[in-house]
């Protein structure tokens, strides 16, 4: 807020950087009508849901994507001798709140297509609605996690780990089954999206047969992909001996 200025233009852009790829997303099917059996606003909620969470882990798990310039300038070591989880304080040493027009963003694609979409509400589509977001901020913040666990063996960050981050964010913004098996797969059970955005997706549009409720506790996948993800940077902390700075 001391360059209040600068604030709000920086999230006056970043409202529109998602909004351009929605654009695209809406011409698209002005041309083609349909995407296999989806409909627009059907995938509207899912780019929503998916640029909502991705958003809200930009936004308060920075701390993670920015991690290399800790451990190349030697600062990394303060936090070791704090009595506070590395975790907690990687996480909170940096909140990029410019991202909010990102938020505001995905919310109002959100709103509209809900109010689009014949969905039957009840207690539990809301609760799976809300786990889905919840839940993908867990995953893109495991992603970001695992990425600066390699800054421990190679103090800069790689380029390499946005494949599963910004194209994560890209592939999941589309229901799952438009792509090729393999690909569906990878982004299932190696890194979940499809839990968080598919498959819960399904259940919200009525889509699924038999019995709903896997459906709708699909996202809880998020929480158990941190789990490891947790393993991994505390494996990269006992491993971690300074940069001699």
């Amino acid at each position: 807020m001391q360059y209040r200025t600068s604030f709000w233009l920086l999230t006056f852009g970043q409202f529109f950087i998602p909004f351009s790829v929605f654009a695209g997303l809406y011409f698209m099917f002005e041309r083609f009508g349909q995407l296999q059996d989806w409909s627009f606003f059907e995938v509207a909620l899912c780019f929503a849901i998916v640029h909502l969470a991705f958003s809200l882990s930009e936004c308060f798990s920075r701390g993670f994507d920015a991690f290399a310039t800790l451990v190349a300038g030697g600062d990394f070591d303060r936090l070791l001798v704090r009595p506070r989880s590395t975790v907690i304080q990687v996480l909170g040493s940096k909140f990029e709140f410019t991202r909010f027009g990102r938020i505001v963003q995905s919310s109002l694609v959100l709103v509209w297509a809900l109010y689009n979409l014949p969905i039957s509400w009840n207690a539990a589509k809301v609760i799976t609605l809300i786990l889905m977001v919840l839940c993908g901020v867990l995953i893109f913040t495991g992603i970001y996690m695992l990425a600066a666990t390699l800054c421990f063996w190679t103090i800069q960050g790689i380029e390499v780990a946005n494949i599963f981050t910004d194209g994560g964010r890209e592939m999941a913004q589309y229901p799952l089954n438009i792509y090729q098996k393999w690909v569906t797969v990878f982004f299932t059970f190696i890194i979940p999206f499809g839990f968080i955005s598919y498959l819960p997706l399904l259940y919200i549009l009525d889509k699924v047969q038999g019995n709903g409720m896997l459906y709708m506790l699909a996202p809880l996948a998020g929480v158990l992909f941190l789990f490891p993800c947790l393993l991994v940077w505390h494996m990269g902390v006992r491993y971690y001996r300074s940069t001699g700075s």
